[in-house]
């Protein structure tokens, strides 16, 4: 079968039209299209549904779905053997450690530090927890870095080191007085979370099983939709957030956040996902483990 009939494919379903598919793959609309019916017909069914808003797959269409990805997939990897290249290791991790962690990491894997067997071409995608988990389930990433946030992963899976957890606020909330920081106070707060579902939003729900009683109160949250955000907001005075200290270390060397006097959980665990039958890249992924295992993640022990 034309891997190019099941890239256009594959496109459509993940961008949800026949257009935006057609500018990433550089293709005139009628092109696409005609490639499309091309696949629908050499296998005997509908796999898009159209409509003026866009197209979504059929039934028929999501049962191709990740067959087409996996097809694809090896499609690429056998290019990139015959043509001598280095296989492809597509990572993914959330925002905090894809900035203040990986990078080393991942310089350290491209110098060999993981040995010779271990050579590959790395890509890292940034995004949120669920989109990283999305593209993983479907085969578009092997490999995946997130801060624990309760959840069950979906396959193999490792802890790889830990991260301290801090209380952080600005220097001017009064949260930050001496003593301030109260159970009642806390209770009253507004905390800040960059996504529901997150690390952060995890931890705050623990603090209502603390023997001191410190527990906020649920309604008091505003999600951010970025760490940017959410840092703004916290140093500007909005709230308070609850985070794993990487994520805020530049912050409180500068002193545009303070870290609050008050007992949090130590810890909060960074998770490795990646997805079976690796193929070529496995024993990347495994050299990459390893080195993440000697590679501290922020302050805490791994």
């Amino acid at each position: 079968m034309d891997s190019r009939l099941l890239q256009a494919f594959v496109t459509v379903a993940d961008l949800g039209g026949i257009s935006p598919a057609a500018e990433k793959l550089g293709y005139a609309q009628s092109s696409l299209s005609a490639q499309l019916g091309r696949l629908e017909r050499e296998l005997g069914v509908a796999l898009l549904r159209r409509s003026s808003s866009g197209a979504t797959p059929t039934e028929a269409g999501l049962t191709l779905l990740p067959y087409a990805r996996e097809a694809l997939d090896l499609d690429e990897r056998m290019r990139r053997a015959v043509a001598g290249l280095r296989p492809r290791l597509r990572v993914g991790a959330q925002e905090t450690l894809a900035f203040h962690w990986l990078p080393d990491l991942l310089t350290a894997l491209g110098h060999g530090a993981a040995g010779r067997g271990a050579a590959v071409d790395v890509t890292l995608t940034v995004d949120t927890r669920e989109r990283l988990r999305e593209a993983l389930s479907e085969g578009r990433l092997d490999l995946l870095f997130l801060y624990d946030n309760g959840a069950p992963a979906p396959g193999p899976h490792a802890v790889i080191g830990r991260d301290r957890v801090v209380l952080v606020a600005a220097p001017g909330h009064p949260l930050a007085e001496p003593g301030a920081a109260t159970p009642e106070a806390l209770a009253a707060a507004l905390f800040v979370f960059a996504e529901e579902g997150c690390t952060s939003q995890m931890l705050y729900s623990h603090l209502g099983s603390r023997p001191d009683g410190a527990a906020p109160g649920d309604s008091r949250t505003v999600v951010t939709g970025s760490k940017a955000a959410l840092g703004r907001m916290i140093a500007q005075g909005r709230g308070v957030g609850l985070l794993p200290r990487l994520a805020v270390a530049a912050d409180l060397a500068s002193g545009d956040l303070v870290a609050l006097d008050v007992p949090v959980p130590a810890t909060v665990a960074v998770q490795a996902w990646w997805r079976p039958g690796l193929g070529p890249v496995e024993p990347s992924v495994q050299a990459l483990l390893r080195l993440a295992r000697r590679h501290p993640v922020g302050q805490a022990l791994s």
